[in-house]
């Protein structure tokens, strides 16, 4: 009787010794993996991509449908246009295939001390009812865009540096004169390249003032981006001439 007890105990313990392996073990083990830090980077619409302490002024659906020009190219087999929604994003697909999204924003500048202080600085007092064509004028716009822009690096810089330390080798863009629509603009940007090579991350982006507003156009590789970003770098890297041709030939 006392064998057969026994037998029947042994018998219960194999049945439940799987389930004690599947719940119990995990919480013993020593080879859980804790999750990666992440460096958080802002996107085209935070505060510190516009400039610090201003916010973009939400607009009633998307931009990109009122400002979108006509006359520009794409690669072969490519398509761009606003993306569905009311999120302010511009689509680059082909074949069906969404391979990036370009953001645009706006900032009022009249939320915008920082800039009215570079406009003042340059010789437009915010406010000044001036013919933004005229050679004068756009040169001081262009000062005071570049003098912002080197506000937005200076921020940018001491944000990465705080997050990669020397893990992350961080460079900015040499700043560039284009044209957007009518506008003077520039075209702006930075990079975090990989110690052992590749690229973290390679922002793109353009801004110019119209007399009353900023507007921030930006693109992206960085995998850790919500929005405004490519997934693959070869297709940003073949997309950027043409971004900067569809920026010259905004409506704005």
């Amino acid at each position: 009787m006392l064998r057969v007890y026994h037998l029947f105990l042994a018998t219960i313990l194999l049945l439940l010794m799987p389930i004690g392996v599947k719940f119990v073990l995990p919480y013993f083990s020593a080879s859980k993996v804790a999750p990666k830090h992440q460096v958080a980077t802002p996107t085209p619409n935070t505060p510190s991509q516009i400039t610090p302490g201003a916010a973009s002024t939400p607009i009633a659906g998307n931009i990109w449908q009122k400002v979108l020009g006509k006359n520009f190219i794409v690669p072969n087999g490519w398509q761009v246009s606003p993306c569905q929604g009311t999120a302010s994003l511009l689509c680059v697909s082909s074949k069906g295939e969404v391979l990036g999204k370009v953001e645009i924003g706006v900032s009022q500048v009249s939320n915008n001390p920082n800039f009215q202080k570079h406009l003042t600085d340059a010789g437009i007092p915010f406010g000044s009812k001036l013919d933004y064509q005229n050679s004068a004028n756009q040169t001081k716009v262009l000062t005071s865009l570049k003098s912002w822009a080197g506000d937005y690096y200076a921020s940018l810089s001491k944000d990465r540096q705080k997050g990669y330390g020397n893990k992350i080798i961080f460079s900015t863009h040499p700043l560039e004169e284009v044209s957007i629509g009518k506008l003077s603009g520039i075209r702006y940007g930075f990079t975090g390249i990989k110690p052992e090579g590749g690229l973290q991350e390679q922002y793109i982006s353009y801004a110019a003032f119209d007399g009353t507003a900023l507007y921030i156009i930006s693109t992206a590789f960085d995998p850790g981006a919500v929005t405004g970003k490519f997934e693959k770098l070869e297709n940003l890297t073949i997309f950027q001439p043409y971004l900067d041709a569809i920026a010259k030939n905004l409506n704005l």
